[in-house]
């Protein structure tokens, strides 16, 4: 598959070829190439419906896309190009991005953002409250640990049934 610079895939998307991303849901949602369809790497089966001349394979940075290469290449159903530097290039090039300010964070960064705090909670209170809160670091620490080397990662199945990562009822997403 041929990179293209973010100027030469809006072109080519402006002659009919689709900007298809290959990030999960949450992160689609947040931002995205104008008029792009949403096919997460792990749903490529997804790509046999795209009828159009060309795809614009993308993802956040360009990375997911280039590790994905030879898959993305084997599944396109047409002749298939990658966004170098993914949607950053595309944004650098002040070019348009349709986004939804009103989607939650990315589920991973929510994990990030509560993981850190828990862990600093549990070693500011572990020095000024009582040693017993180190056990709370030691706990997420050892979670993370878990995620990293499982792959299932608790704290992210419970965030994702918080109220603010689900769909407004009525919206039909």
């Amino acid at each position: 598959m041929t990179p293209l610079s973010p100027a030469k895939a809006r072109a080519l998307i402006a002659q009919g070829a689709m900007p298809v991303d290959i990030r999960p849901p949450d992160e689609f949602a947040r931002g995205r190439v104008p008029g792009a369809v949403n096919v997460p790497v792990d749903c490529l089966d997804g790509l046999a419906a795209i009828a159009a001349p060309a795809v614009v394979f993308h993802c956040r940075s360009g990375a997911r896309t280039a590790a994905h290469r030879a898959r993305l290449d084997a599944a396109a159903p047409c002749p298939a190009y990658l966004l170098d530097g993914g949607l950053d290039a595309w944004r650098r090039a002040g070019l348009p991005v349709e986004a939804d300010a009103g989607a939650p964070l990315e589920l991973m960064r929510q994990v990030q953002l509560v993981a850190g705090a828990l862990i600093l909670l549990g070693v500011g209170l572990g020095f000024l409250v009582a040693p017993a809160w180190f056990a709370l670091a030691a706990f997420v620490g050892a979670g993370l640990m878990m995620a990293g080397a499982t792959g299932w990662c608790g704290m992210a199945r419970l965030l994702a049934v918080m109220p603010w990562n689900r769909p407004a009822a009525g919206t039909g997403a």
